[in-house]
This record gives structure tokens, C-alpha cells and sequence, in this order.
């Protein structure tokens, strides 16, 4: 049964459904991109003020690699049990919760004297932020049907994308605050962290845990969407033999091997996009005499291209329905452009860099419908969550290596030539993963075969 393109016809068929999917994707998904917004931007404005915490503190490449990636060490700890929590008390109060404690933290910012300050607090931002793009992810399988989540989550990843384009400008703004006898980058970390505690009292107030509590949606319109999204889930149960109603074990699934590509995929994924994010700045002040301004102006660009780019490719994936095959090109795609940042000065970096976005910021948005069309709805948090945290182990070797690399060589090169190694491998398993389930065995085991990639 190909439950994914019943699920396609749905919205187009059904009045009510194409009703209920309008009026969701417009309550919730500019509030979850104002969300990412602000949670990209206190995860990565380090970046900006690098120069100035060696300078004021004397933390050096290595040191600022290493505390740039214990957030991510923290992320994946904490990001599976923070999911799990989610299904327990509901996404308002669980995102709720995440937002706040993450702005507190991101405001802590502010108060560091030294590196240990600076590793403590990057590492209680991550387990602050612990289960935020998961479990919004999860979210999605809970609001929309499954032709609609692939638009949703690549609108939903275009908040990283704007983070990016706003954070560079804003961030120069701020550098230029000299008040009270505080550094810039302190009044920089103040604000941006205080922007997300703000924000956290809107998030309860808007949200709804599921869509029988959407008082802005019709009875009928709600009827409609749960029943869509059970239909999908039942169709998905005779596919894997779970119909019974035995919930599958994760922890057996934590064996399943199409999982564990997954993981590797998303990890490969990962690690260019925040090498780029955490070195991007250092590279552009090579270019010239630029003031932070101008810096922040100038990381905007790879950004604000991967933005259509991200939307473009989900567009052609939804029409030409051949998901490995999009994700392999976008991988290709920056696995060329992360290559041929090594081959000139500065400025052809960048540009490289420019092109090399195209590939990994829509890599990131193409990868996840085949997991969720994949996995069973009712451990879908958790392995989404696992999938999550592995993928953003490369946040933390990433900026380590690179910061080593730079330390004790004085170029970045040879991390360039591994991250277009990597986007190459990964190109090459998102052929061996399957974008829907076959029958599992007792223990919810799949027999391993190659990708259905007419799901």
C-alpha cells in the first residue's frame, strides 16, 4: 500500500482536509520560524564576536572551537529524553519550557569572565535547547499530512537560513553598543538572549498540543486532519506488520540499520553547515578591511541564496518524487563547493562557499520527509530526536577540528577536503535508505533492502 501518495491526494480531494491543512500551515509555521529565528541566532553568534573574546578573555582558535561544540555534546545527550517529554505533556508546555530556559542561558552569555565560564554556559545552551528541532519535526506529524510536511519543514529550515541573514547585520549593530561600561559582544549576547524569554510567553499562549485543541479550527476541519493522519499511520502499520497494535520497541529499532544511515547521512549533513556557520566570519575578514558591519552584511549572502534554494528543490522534489535522488544532488552540490573554496584567495572562498550553501542547506530540508515516511508514528519522536542529536555531533567536530586545525597549522584547508569527502559519502548512502517501511520481524527488525523510491 502506498500510504505517502494517498496521503498527497488527501488535501486535493478533500475540502475540509485542504481547509484544515491552509489554516495550520498559517497559525503555526510563522510562529515556528520566528521560533528557529532567534534559537539559530543564540546558538551561533559566537562567531561574530571570536576576535573580541580572544582579545577580552584570551580564549584562542582552539579553546573557541572546543566551547563552540560542547553545546552540541549537550544537544545530543539531552535531545532524546527532552523528545520523549514532549509526548508526555504536550508541545506548548514542552516547547515552552525549552525557549525559556534557552534565552535565560543565552543571556548568561553576557556574564562570562573566563573559558571555563564560557564552557559551562555552552554547554547548558545545549541541553537548554535539547529537543527544539525535533520536536517540532514531531509536531508536524501531528498536524499535517504527509505530501505537506516535506513544504513545511523546508519553510520551517528557511528560519535557519534567515537567522543566518539577520544575525550577521544584527550582530554589527549591536558590536557598535558601548553603554554602562560593558564590551559590545556582551550587550550583544544580553539582548539576542533576552529577545527569546520574551518571546516564550507568546509560544504558550499560541500554541496547541494537538488539533482537537484548535479552537481557530472548524470541528469538521479537525475531524478531518486526525483522521487523515491515522489513515497514514494504520496504512503504515500493514506495511510493517504492526497492526496488531504492539508499539514497536525503540530500542530494538536502534538496530534497524536504514536508522543508522540515517544518522550518518544527517551527521555529514551537519558538519558542513556549521563549519560554514562558525568559520564563515573568520574567512570574510580576510577579504579586506571590513568593519563588523560590513562582516555581517557579507555572511548574510550564502544564506539568503540557500533560502530559494532550499524552497526551489522541495518544490521539484514534491513534483518529481525521487527523494534520494534530490538529496544526493544537493550533497554533491556542496561537496563541489566546499572543494573549490580551496583552490583561491579569500574572496573565491566565499564565493565557493555561496555555492556550496545551495547544497547543504537543502540537503538538510530534503533528508527528513524520508525518515518520516519511514518511521512508525508512535516512536517517531524519539528516533527523530536520536537522528537529530547524532546529526549534530558534527556542530561539535566541525568547529573543534577546525579551531585545532587552525591552531596548530594555521589553515583550515585540510577540513575543507574532509567536508567534501564527507558530502560525497553521504551522497552515495541516501541510495541504500528506503523511503517507506516493509514488514518487520517479532522484534520490529526490517530486513535490509535497497531504497523504494516510489513511496
Amino acid at each position: 500500500m502506498h500510504y505517502a501518495s494517498q496521503a498527497g491526494a488527501g488535501p486535493a480531494a478533500d475540502p475540509m482536509l485542504q481547509s484544515a491543512v491552509a489554516k495550520v500551515k498559517r497559525h503555526i509555521l510563522p510562529l515556528f520560524v520566528v521560533m528557529f529565528i532567534v534559537n539559530y541566532i543564540d546558538r551561533v553568534n559566537i562567531g561574530f564576536v571570536r576576535t573580541q573574546m580572544e582579545t577580552d578573555l584570551g580564549i584562542g582558535a582552539a579553546a573557541f572551537g572546543f566551547g563552540a561544540g560542547l553545546f552540541f555534546i549537550a544537544y545530543a545527550l539531552f535531545e532524546v529524553p527532552s523528545n520523549l517529554l514532549l509526548q508526555r505533556i504536550g508541545a506548548r508546555a514542552c516547547l515552552t519550557r525549552i525557549m525559556i530556559s534557552w534565552g535565560l542561558v543565552a543571556t548568561a552569555m553576557a556574564f562570562i569572565q573566563n573559558e571555563t565560564h564560557f564552557y559551562i554556559l555552552r554547554f547548558l545552551l545545549g541541553v537548554a535547547e535539547a529537543g527544539f528541532f525535533p520536536g517540532v519535526i514531531y509536531y508536524f506529524t501531528l498536524w499535517l499530512p504527509g505530501a505537506e510536511r516535506g513544504k513545511a519543514i523546508a519553510i520551517f529550515l528557511s528560519g535557519s537560513a534567515l537567522a543566518s541573514v539577520i544575525s550577521g547585520p544584527l550582530a554589527g549593530l549591536l558590536l557598535q553598543i558601548d553603554a554602562f561600561g560593558w564590551q559590545s559582544w556582551r550587550w550583544m549576547f544580553f539582548i539576542e538572549g533576552m529577545a527569546s524569554v520574551l518571546l516564550c510567553g507568546f509560544v504558550w499562549f499560541w500554541l496547541d498540543s494537538r488539533p482537537h485543541d484548535a479552537k481557530w479550527l472548524e470541528p469538521a476541519e479537525q475531524d478531518a486532519l486526525v483522521a487523515a493522519i491515522d489513515e497514514e499511520q494504520r496504512a503504515r502499520e500493514v506495511a510493517t506488520g504492526t497492526a496488531s497494535g504492539a508499539k514497536p520497541s525503540i530500542w530494538a529499532l536502534l538496530k534497524d540499520l536504514q536508522i543508522l544511515l540515517f544518522c550518518l547521512i544527517f551527521f555529514c549533513v551537519q558538519l558542513t553547515i556549521y563549519a560554514a556557520t562558525f568559520w564563515l566570519p573568520s574567512i570574510i575578514k580576510r577579504m579586506g578591511e571590513l568593519n563588523s558591519v560590513e562582516v555581517g552584511l557579507f555572511n548574510s549572502i550564502p544564506w539568503l541564496i540557500s533560502i530559494v534554494a532550499m524552497y526551489a528543490f522541495a518544490r521539484l522534489a514534491s513534483r518529481w518524487r525521487f527523494q534520494q535522488a534530490w538529496v544526493a544532488t544537493a550533497l554533491l552540490i556542496a561537496a563541489l563547493g566546499m572543494f573549490a573554496s580551496t583552490t583561491g584567495g579569500p574572496v573565491f572562498a566565499f564565493v565557493s562557499v555561496c555555492f556550496a550553501a545551495i547544497g547543504f542547506k537543502a540537503a538538510s530540508s530534503l533528508f527528513w520527509p524520508i525518515p518520516q515516511g519511514y518511521l512508525d508514528a508512535r516512536i517517531a519522536a524519539g528516533v527523530i530526536a536520536l537522528i537529530n542529536s547524532v546529526g549534530n555531533l558534527g556542530g561539535f567536530v566541525a568547529p573543534t577540528t577546525f579551531g585545532l586545525l587552525e591552531h596548530y597549522t594555521g589553515s583550515i584547508q585540510g577540513g575543507l577536503y574532509g567536508l567534501a569527502a564527507t558530502s560525497v559519502l553521504a551522497a552515495i548512502v541516501v541510495f541504500f535508505v528506503r523511503t517507506q517501511p516493509g514488514p518487520r520481524d517479532d522484534a520490529g527488525l526490517p530486513a535490509l533492502r535497497l531504497s523504494q523510491s516510489h513511496a
